[in-house]
């Protein structure tokens, strides 16, 4: 899996990694400067609270989907190929967003977003683990914190100018039409720059596993999405109850494939690996936490407050700066303390949390923005410590020829866990909010809050019984005591 090309002294893998993750700060600033555009969207094109939390959840259900087979398909077409189609796909997707003439299809388009970015994300942690030597690899991953730090900066700081500005009429247009000018410089820098790896031909595609898989995800997000918000339907609960049978039915799959010496799209060794799986469902969790903390934030402080979108993003701008301090202290501890530097800043996580909720204003009294900066700083800060371990963590276990399938189900369980998130804090936020009659908007948010404080206390569970696990397995072996001593 070695990069064609790294004996030339004119290869970089800084220089291709930087390139890497600007596609991939692409993917995140769309998703961070939607969030601020969503009121604007809602009354522009007159949508429902529905077919607002469905702009974020299309695009995430068909990232989810996605993932873990793009990851597989990166491994046996290239995975240089597949992000330069993913990064291609993304920006005709984003023109399409820019240019949608009412929510069907602005929905229908960041569904196709979401493939895009499917495309594309899997091959960056994929070509990054296997293009860096260990001692180099937590300096990578850092740098990839500090990346996505800045696409949540960048996002809502640009969506309030570019919004506020209302250029040439457009009102929430450019926040889409803002990518078209970074994926094509990415493309072409990208064909010369980022490296051609070693692809296995001779894999075959698991098309079972793929349909499996996609239908699983379905069967899950779609009525946690929508659940809440109609009462819980019979089909919201027959599908979640349909989804057991369809993620048994891919594991015995893989399982079979794996008795046959075949590829698998989820190789059984990893789905064996207590430490993989461990650490799948700690990001599945701390990523739940967070996309819907800020769909519903965004909504708050512009529709509760009255704040204008810049002023919104202007809010929220401590917590990814935050997380840019974060990823520079742990990126100093390299591969070292991996569990207790997650601990640590889960815990942080959760205490900037508990001080959120407890800070929360009264609307439409007015509200200082700095009011938020500290409970937001903190939870950037725990998340940028949690960021760079938490992926090591998971990665490590991965062998180089499964780096994309390995990746790609990481990144999928994620999105898989912010679909669920989004859906489960917003279906709070809204649902309480009617309740209360539309009015009570800092208690409809305290109670969204809740859930990420679940979220938070599960992985600081899961990190304590790993902890516990890995410690009685490490312990020598007691020695029997000599007869007649």
């Amino acid at each position: 899996m070695t990069p064609i090309g790294t004996g030339d002294p004119g290869f970089n893998p800084w220089l291709a990694t930087v390139l890497l993750l600007l596609g991939n700060f692409m993917n995140l600033i769309d998703v961070s400067i939607v969030n601020v555009a969503l009121p604007s969207i809602q009354e522009n094109l007159h949508a429902t609270a529905a077919q607002i939390e469905w702009v974020s959840a299309a695009y995430v259900l068909a990232f989810a989907a996605g993932l873990l087979p793009f990851g597989r398909f990166g491994d046996k077409f290239g995975r240089k190929r597949l992000f330069l189609w993913g990064i291609g796909l993304f920006t005709l997707a984003s023109a399409l967003c820019g240019f949608a003439l009412d929510m069907p299809m602005l929905i229908w388009s960041r569904a196709l977003q979401g493939v895009g970015g499917a495309m594309m994300v899997p091959q960056v942690m994929a070509i990054m683990h296997v293009m860096f030597p260990p001692e180099q690899k937590a300096r990578a991953f850092a740098l990839a914190g500090v990346v996505a730090s800045l696409g949540a900066v960048t996002g809502p700081l640009l969506g309030g100018v570019l919004i506020t500005g209302n250029i040439a009429g457009l009102d929430w247009r450019p926040i889409f039409l803002v990518n078209l000018p970074i994926g094509i410089f990415v493309i072409a820098a990208g064909l010369r720059w980022i490296p051609k790896l070693s692809s296995d031909r001779r894999m075959r595609i698991d098309w079972i596993g793929i349909a499996l898989f996609s239908v699983a995800v379905l069967l899950i997000v779609l009525p946690v999405i929508e659940g809440a918000l109609l009462g819980w339907p019979w089909w919201c609960v027959a599908m979640l109850v349909a989804a057991l049978p369809a993620a048994a039915l891919f594991v015995w799959r893989q399982a079979s494939l794996s008795r046959q010496g075949k590829a698998q799209l989820l190789p059984v060794a990893l789905m064996r690996n207590g430490s993989f799986l461990s650490g799948v469902a700690m990001v599945m969790l701390h990523f739940s936490a967070i996309p819907g903390m800020f769909l519903v934030l965004a909504i708050y402080l512009q529709t509760g407050f009255g704040l204008d979108p810049l002023q919104s993003g202007l809010a929220t701008a401590p917590f990814p700066l935050g997380i840019m301090l974060g990823s520079y202290v742990t990126g100093r501890f390299g591969t070292r303390w991996l569990s207790p530097r997650m601990a640590v800043g889960v815990t942080i996580m959760l205490a900037g949390m508990v001080f959120l909720r407890h800070v929360a204003g009264h609307p439409p009294q007015a509200l200082a923005t700095t009011t938020l900066a500290a409970p937001l700083a903190i939870c950037g800060f725990g998340m940028g410590l949690t960021i760079s371990p938490l992926f090591q963590s998971v990665l490590k276990a991965v062998p180089a020829h499964d780096a994309g399938a390995g990746s790609g189900a990481m990144q999928a369980f994620q999105q898989v866990g912010a679909a669920t998130g989004i859906a489960v804090v917003s279906s709070l936020f809204f649902v309480h909010l009617r309740g209360q009659g539309g009015g009570d908007h800092a208690a409809a948010m305290s109670h969204a809050l809740i859930y990420q404080i679940c979220a938070f206390s599960a992985i600081l569970t899961i990190l304590a019984v790993r902890g516990l696990v890995r410690g009685r397995a490490e312990q020598p072996p007691r020695r029997q005591a000599v007869s007649g001593r």
